[in-house]
């Protein structure tokens, strides 16, 4: 019966919960922030460093090179990050954007001696010309930076080419609507409770009969949602 009571005070005021939906659907419609389509190019690329030369010693079976190679990516990839690669980067690509905007988009990671770099950017044009001039300044101006990290024998190769392709849209904003309307709906079931415990109406034998009053006779009500509307009659 507990449950059937609760399903009849949402049923009364279901109005009230469609009303909150409603406004909540229309405000998101009216007011959403339309964001401009966002681009991604993806590359990767492979440190490597000469192995000592062979001598009458014993080169640990070239193992500080492959740790040197380690180190240099991670360094590397705080390098990409900079703004004097930036700066390298927006002069090879030849677009007139500044270097701050391309040091704010560039992001740089690395897997053992693999680098990987990507870019965001709102032109996709524009970001191939970033995307290439990337590979350009990685690949033939590296000794620039391997110079300032106290090497000279290293070489970057790039292994994945810049790949581009649309970034959709986040979690957060496809999962934005149905939390605002699941609250919503919370919110109304919430408020149609409340406003059944401050409604004194009448409506059934059984809060008759929680009140202690005899119930002397029963009219049905000939339409269905005539049940939810109070019974308000006055006496002859």
């Amino acid at each position: 019966m507990e449950l059937r009571r609760y399903a009849d005070i949402i049923a009364r005021r279901a109005w009230l919960i469609v009303l909150l939906l409603g406004i909540i659907l229309i405000g998101h419609l009216l007011w959403q922030q339309v964001h401009p389509t966002t681009y991604q190019a993806h590359m990767r690329f492979v440190v490597g460093v000469a192995p000592e030369p062979p001598g009458d010693y014993y080169t640990f079976d070239r193992y500080y090179t492959w740790l040197t190679a380690e180190y240099l990516v991670d360094d590397l990839a705080e390098v990409v990050k900079s703004q004097a690669f930036a700066t390298q980067v927006a002069d090879r690509s030849g677009l007139a954007v500044p270097a701050g905007s391309i040091q704010g988009a560039t992001a740089a990671g690395k897997t053992h001696r693999v680098l990987n770099i990507s870019i965001a950017w709102g032109n996709e044009a524009e970001l191939g010309s970033l995307a290439n001039a990337t590979v350009s300044v990685l690949t033939e101006e590296a000794g620039l930076f391997f110079a300032q990290l106290a090497t000279e024998d290293a070489v970057v190769s790039l292994i994945d080419p810049p790949q581009i392709a649309a970034v959709g849209r986040s979690l957060r904003e496809r999962l934005d609507l149905p939390l605002r309307l699941l609250l919503g709906l919370a919110a109304g079931i919430g408020l149609a409770f409340v406003l059944d415990y401050l409604d004194v109406t009448i409506r059934n034998r059984d809060e008759l009969a929680a009140l202690g009053l005899p119930v002397m006779a029963e009219v049905p009500t000939g339409r269905w949602w005539e049940r939810y509307l109070p019974i308000r009659r006055s006496l002859p």
